[in-house]
């Protein structure tokens, strides 16, 4: 199937020239570092012929060959193209993306108890959107070590359909995500406002 075949203009993931899977892994733009989820990825990353390409943040540098700080909006999107598996922390957007470019995302949320984020609120997205199938949620190692693998022996596993019943239910997806994102804004308990004054 070629691009112009698939729904709604959603690209799909494709194999690189090279033959090798590549593994996109996004950590986002957040301040605090994510260095619990590279290290994982560098480990496993050791037993494995798949590339991966792993955005970093403002973490430390993994040492691996494809490691870079930041993405910008068109990288990421090549990135996304190029990619057999996308790997992301729990933001809304980078999920969103991941979908638009025909990837199940495998998620990792930030952990506030290890200095990841200000509060728990993308486990609490992740969780739901999990549970809803619109991620493939890990929360512990072995369950990201897992989840690769598989991916890995099974090309399609962590793909969207291609078909056109496909993309109007990505699109369904999609606004259901928003949708989630309202109600956890709606039900979160409100900060008061501190002026600088």
């Amino acid at each position: 199937m070629t691009h112009s075949d698939r729904g709604a203009g959603v690209p799909g993931p494709r194999r690189p020239a090279g033959g090798d899977p590549v593994v996109l892994a996004v950590v986002g733009t957040d301040v605090h570092p994510f260095d619990r989820l590279t290290g994982w990825l560098s480990r496993w990353h050791g037993a494995t012929a798949a590339r991966l390409v792993v955005q970093y943040g403002h973490g430390r540098a993994p040492e691996l060959p494809g490691a870079t700080a930041f993405l910008d909006h068109g990288q990421l999107q090549t990135a996304m193209a190029d990619a057999s598996l996308v790997v992301s922390h729990g933001g809304p957007a980078t999920i969103t993306e991941a979908r638009r470019n025909g990837h199940l995302p495998i998620v990792v949320p930030r952990d506030p108890a290890h200095g990841e984020h200000v509060d728990n609120h993308q486990q609490l997205f992740a969780r739901r959107l999990g549970a809803a199938g619109l991620v493939h949620l890990c929360e512990t190692e072995e369950e990201l070590v897992t989840a690769l693998d598989a991916g890995l022996a099974d090309p399609d596993r962590f793909r969207l359909a291609d078909d056109a019943s496909a993309s109007s239910a990505r699109s369904a997806a999609v606004n259901r995500v928003g949708q989630i994102i309202e109600e956890l804004v709606d039900t979160a308990p409100r900060r008061r406002r501190r002026w600088p004054w």
